[in-house]
């Protein structure tokens, strides 16, 4: 007897339904004969002896005989072990312990104990997604991966717990409906509740200029990269950043979430991200750890930090090939990973946070420790970080040690709700600028820092005395035509924040002041 159900598989941050069918010859034999088809991986493979001991602890006494499970289409891969409950729902209908014959409103998904319980399964949120799209109206999944599914609209999610209720359900809409209400969430609501509470700025004395680069990166998202010597705060100050940023919009929060669902570092708890991702990688992370790999290519850091920020700690003791596979996901806000069987995007629109020491030993132009480092040793640890690197962050700002006054002032710092208030009205400002704008690739612009070279020209005009400000500060320091756009992107922001309309000398002048560093400070 032949019998179909309908699971799904992902791929990059989509999933993709496959059709479920088992032939069940209900012929005796003297051992047990299961075969999976469909290019299915080794997990996949596995999953007969977790679905045979499943099915037979359930109470179902199945005969040896001959099974064959076809996972349709058979030319994409299949992986995980998310196609047990199918599985096993087919062969039960196939032997026929189900009264409901025709699933196809129905997508089931989660993988089988021995016991028969049911355990959750990563990337559920484009499943219920893929599911929306192709009309089917019930999700059966997991209990655990319950609130990721439910935030998705136009879908019924039922949390079961094992197989036997997973039978059950099924049965029920046999028998002329459902009675278990359907699993709902309100997203839009659950964002809206939640409130930052994390690391203040009011904690952080003095650095009143690297609070301003800050202030102004968060407003334009630009990339930013601070220098200075060990304790003199740059890690406190980047791990206060996420308190200014603007909240996430629910369409920002799905596509987040669908990123580290398929990841399967998401909080079943939350089944929303609902805070701007902070993620700081150790220095000793590889370059698919970044980017993102896998036979089926996984999410790496840089898409997991999509929408929010990406902090890399003592930038010069990352390999340099590590950093120099970010040049193209900085530029084209998304990483695309390509195997002999496939090609896979993710999305990786994040902003870049990196601190380091100017030398070795840390005290290259420190006011109150000497530099024992010569000129070679700094240059060599110096150009760990690449030129073309460099170009493309936006803000290079110097944080010297604080001194003993300004540690033990007893005067209050600004705030980051303070500052988070002009950051927002910055925002504002931007989004009303894009909203009507044509898209350049396949990207909206939704802040400065995102702006084409088009875009540039149309909202970066310069007075004259700001237009000879800039070309002497080109020539005199040798900056490339990719630090001139960064340039405007930046003074473009500044002027946001002040709430004017054009872009002035001031503007001009300070966000010079933030690509100095590129060639005056180590000489």
């Amino acid at each position: 007897m032949l019998f179909k159900a309908l699971s799904a598989a992902v791929y990059g941050i989509d999933a993709n339904i496959i059709d479920v069918e088992v032939d069940f010859s209900g012929i005796k034999t003297l051992e047990d004969r299961f075969h999976t088809v469909g290019l299915p991986d080794a997990a996949v493979r596995e999953s007969r002896d977790r679905v045979r001991a499943a099915i037979k602890n359930s109470g179902f006494d199945i005969p040896p005989t001959t099974i064959v499970i076809n996972l349709a289409p058979a030319d994409i891969k299949k992986e995980g072990s998310g196609f047990d409950l199918p599985m096993a729902i087919g062969i039960l209908g196939a032997y026929g312990a189900l009264q409901l014959q025709d699933l196809s409103q129905f997508l089931l998904i989660g993988e089988l104990g021995l016991d028969g319980t049911l355990r959750p399964v990563p990337g559920m949120l484009p499943v219920a997604v893929a599911a929306r799209e192709r009309g089917i109206r019930h999700l059966v999944i997991p209990k655990a991966n319950a609130r990721e599914a439910a935030v998705v609209d136009g879908v019924s999610v039922y949390p079961v717990e094992t197989l036997n209720q997973a039978r059950e359900l099924l049965n029920a809409a046999g028998n002329g409906g459902i009675h278990t209400p359907a699993f709902r969430i309100e997203a839009e609501q659950v964002l809206s509740e939640q409130q930052y509470h994390g690391p203040d700025f009011a904690d952080v004395r003095g650095q009143q200029a690297a609070k301003r680069a800050l202030e102004v990166a968060a407003a334009g998202g630009h990339n930013i990269l601070m220098i200075g010597p060990p304790g003199s705060g740059k890690t406190m100050l980047a791990k206060r950043l996420p308190s200014i940023l603007a909240p996430l919009s629910f369409d920002e929060a799905l596509e987040t979430t669908k990123i580290h669902s398929v990841a399967g570092v998401l909080d079943a708890e939350a089944g929303l991200v609902t805070h701007r991702p902070f993620r700081s990688p150790h220095h000793t992370i590889s370059d698919a750890g970044l980017i993102g790999g896998g036979v089926i290519p996984r999410p790496g850091e840089v898409s997991l930090a999509h929408n929010g920020v990406l902090f890399l700690d003592e930038l010069p003791e990352f390999p340099r090939n590590v950093l120099e596979v970010m040049r193209q996901p900085l530029e084209d806000r998304n990483v695309v990973i390509a195997r002999a069987s496939m090609s896979l995007s993710f999305p990786a629109a994040f902003m870049l946070a990196a601190a380091m020491n100017p030398c070795p030993c840390g005290y290259f132009n420190d006011r109150s420790r000497e530099c024992h480092c010569t000129p070679p040793i700094i240059q060599r640890y110096v150009a760990k970080v690449s030129g073309p690197l460099l170009d493309r962050i936006d803000i290079h700002i110097e944080v010297p040690a604080v001194q003993y006054r300004e540690l033990r002032s007893g005067a209050a710092s600004e705030s980051s709700a303070t500052i988070r208030e002009r950051v927002l009205k910055a925002r504002r400002i931007q989004a009303e600028r894009f909203q009507k704008e044509a898209t350049h690739g396949k990207f909206r612009t939704y802040s400065n820092a995102q702006m084409s070279t088009p875009q540039i020209r149309r909202y970066c005009e310069l007075s004259p005395d700001a237009e000879r400000l800039l070309e002497r500060a080109m020539q005199q320091q040798g900056l490339t035509a990719r630090a001139h756009d960064r340039i405007l992107k930046v003074a473009r922001t500044i002027a946001d924040l002040a709430g004017e309309v054009s872009v002035s000398l001031p503007h001009i002048a300070e966000a010079i002041q933030y690509r100095t560093l590129d060639r005056s400070y180590w000489n």
